[in-house]
């Protein structure tokens, strides 16, 4: 089958027409056939050799995508030709952190075991899952809308995390990438619109433009010239300078919610007194534990009217034009690289 693979070792990326396709080995098997696989943030990182991932032997990335059931083991729930979405990471269900509902802090799952990470993903035309990381899509939710189930799942775990947030708090997101205009979305569905964007490429702050949703979008000097507070700031580039910066722009009562994520090597320094005196709150996020049922209502309350591709600066392409996706993503001419697979 034709796939795009990573080699941990080497650091390599390769198209291959003739990566094994995957078979039913646990009755609980589902052999999903990719029909859109989207190109993460952590992608980049991994491929760099910023964040960790299999290094035992070559394998296909890509941890957020959807599909169609193609072959099932016969204890499994799914059928043949059901419309999908799968959650790569889960819990191993044995370890204090798991049986607590936690296992986003597991030390062998979680995002230890993540498909398409540390197991054969998406950047293929068919992916073995066990049946439990996979998702019947509702009536009236495309497969192209759910390839971006994955990322919204982030996204929801990240607004619990801070929650609650009031509507008419004054918010603040850094970074407009795909992220940034999923937060973005999720914001504006649920009724906020004191909210500014701030991001250095302005092509970018042109898409969210096109997401009419009427925010503030604002230049990082334009930020630093000003001498605004804000209730809630969302830090979505994964850059610790850029915390850094922006924590200072925390209002009294302020939380700062860290969800882009920053390699290992990164630092930023903060001053201790401020989070005393302003009793200040630093939020990390950490996967997507258990947020996937919430990601797909997300989905289908927004409709094309958050969810297109084009307003969001979402291109596709096919798997042998991974080196022409992976570029425009690097130069922000877009928002996200999404392959579509036939």
């Amino acid at each position: 089958m034709k796939a795009v693979v990573f080699d941990g070792k080497a650091l390599t990326l390769e198209y291959d027409e003739n990566y094994p396709k995957p078979s039913i080995v646990n009755d609980t098997d589902v052999i999903v056939k990719v029909e859109y696989a989207g190109v993460c943030g952590t992608d980049l990182h991994i491929i760099q050799g910023e964040f960790p991932a299999s290094k035992e032997r070559p394998l296909p990335l890509g941890h957020e995508f959807s599909g169609v059931v193609h072959e099932v083991g016969k204890g499994s729930i799914f059928k043949v030709g059901q419309k999908v979405v799968v959650d790569p990471n889960r819990a191993c269900n044995l370890c204090n952190f798991c049986r607590d509902g936690n296992y986003q802090y597991c030390l062998t799952a979680g995002i230890n075991s993540t498909i398409g990470i540390w197991r054969d993903g998406g950047w293929a035309q068919y992916v073995n899952c066990p049946q439990d990381q996979v998702y019947a899509l509702p009536d009236g939710i495309t497969t192209e809308q759910a390839g971006l189930c994955e990322p919204y799942s982030c996204v929801s775990r990240g607004f619990d995390r801070a929650s609650p947030i009031s509507i008419g708090k004054k918010i603040l997101i850094v970074g407009a990438g795909i992220i940034g205009n999923l937060w973005t979305t999720t914001l504006h569905v649920q009724g906020h619109r004191d909210v500014t964007v701030s991001e250095i490429n302005k092509s970018r702050l042109d898409i969210v433009k096109g997401l009419g949703t009427g925010y503030r979008l604002v230049t990082p000097d334009v930020l630093a010239s000003e001498n605004q507070r804000y209730d809630v700031i969302v830090d979505c580039t994964g850059v610790g300078k850029v915390m850094e910066i922006n924590f200072k722009y925390l209002n009294y009562g302020g939380k700062y919610v860290l969800f882009g994520c920053c390699p290992p090597t990164h630092q930023a320094s903060v001053n201790p007194f401020d989070i005393y005196n302003k009793e200040l709150t630093l939020i990390g996020v950490k996967i997507n534990p258990f947020s996937f049922p919430k990601a797909i209502g997300l989905l289908k309350a927004m409709g094309d009217r958050y969810l297109n591709y084009d307003r969001l600066g979402v291109k596709t392409y096919p798997l042998s034009a991974y080196e022409e996706a992976l570029k425009d993503l690097k130069t922000g001419h877009i928002s996200k690289a999404v392959f579509k697979i036939e």
